[in-house]
């Protein structure tokens, strides 16, 4: 699984010229954020067809990124969270994005854009209880 990373003008429209060309491909998100910082929008998603958003975005000429994803599901309980982002780090990952990607019947189901996925899946397969669905 894949998340798509874009570095946008705030000022010129490209956020809704970019979301006009996934609507064309039949391309909905299933989780992302558009985050501004002065006169830029760094906008992360996890599209619903890979393909499809990558074919979009290069008919629109937007150039962008794709980062691995680990999907975990935690309970949805306090502490939960800080356990899945602590061994993370120490098992030597940094967290480039973190996703929500559903929430129900006491479950949390998030994505982890890490710095490097081969440590963060030994990271959470050896030392998070309660993590389950870690998958490649």
């Amino acid at each position: 699984m894949k998340d798509i990373t874009l570095d946008l003008d705030a000022r010129n429209g490209d956020l809704a010229r970019i979301a006009a060309a996934l609507a064309r491909h039949h391309v909905t998100l299933k989780a992302g954020a558009a985050v501004s910082s002065g006169p830029r929008v760094v906008a992360r998603f996890i599209p619903s067809d890979l393909d499809g958003a990558r074919h979009a975005l290069d008919s629109a000429n937007v150039r962008f990124h794709e980062s691995d994803i680990v999907p975990v599901t935690l309970d949805a309980r306090p502490g939960e969270l800080v356990g899945l982002i602590t061994r993370l780090a120490n098992g030597g990952v940094g967290v480039k994005a973190l996703y929500l990607t559903s929430a129900a019947d006491g479950r949390l189901e998030l994505a982890v854009a890490p710095t490097n996925v081969a440590r963060a899946l030994r990271a959470l397969e050896l030392h998070v209880p309660g993590v389950r669905g870690v998958a490649t």
